[in-house]
């Protein structure tokens, strides 16, 4: 068996072996950046939960299935408001779901969904119709907007640039 030699006088074995060392270096280094980033995130998001890490598991589970669909810019047929609901959150443009549904999609128990979405209720993150359809609350949109905006997407941001910048 031969090995190449190149110009700079290493085997192409040891500069694949270089280049191997270095993608996975820089890797390592990537994923630790978002480990940092995830680990802050989620210290804070536990904080403002009162310390409860299912509610906002729950309140995003609602609010992406509420919204889901507008990302790909389909609107939902207005439907009539109902006299019965109190609501403040337009849920004419919602996708609505249910404890049900939110059960299955996070994969925990529906006694369990049942009351964080009651806590979620209480702190007037959700709406509840009387046939039982959940929505996220405006107030939860604007809190939570507000706070994606203004500290965790800009750092999100900034941190996908130096993962960039480590990548090349």
């Amino acid at each position: 068996m031969t090995t190449a030699v190149t110009p700079t006088g290493r085997a192409d074995g040891d500069a694949e072996e270089a280049a191997r060392h270095e993608t996975q270096r820089t890797l390592r280094s990537v994923a630790l950046l978002l480990a940092r980033y995830q680990v802050r995130n989620l210290k804070r998001t536990f904080d403002e939960f009162e310390r409860d890490i299912l509610l906002p598991i729950l309140l995003g589970e609602i609010a992406l299935h509420n919204l889901g669909e507008r990302e790909n810019g389909l609107e939902f047929v207005e439907r009539m408001p109902d006299p019965d609901d109190d609501a403040p959150c337009d849920t004419r443009s919602l996708r609505p779901c249910n404890a049900y549904s939110i059960a299955a999609a996070t994969g925990l128990p529906r006694e369990t969904v049942r009351r964080k979405i009651g806590r979620l209720i209480e702190l007037g993150w959700i709406n509840r119709r009387h046939n039982g359809h959940l929505y996220v609350s405006s107030d939860a949109l604007a809190k939570f907007g507000e706070l994606l905006c203004s500290r965790e997407l800009p750092e999100l941001l900034a941190i996908a640039d130096r993962a960039r910048r480590l990548m090349k």
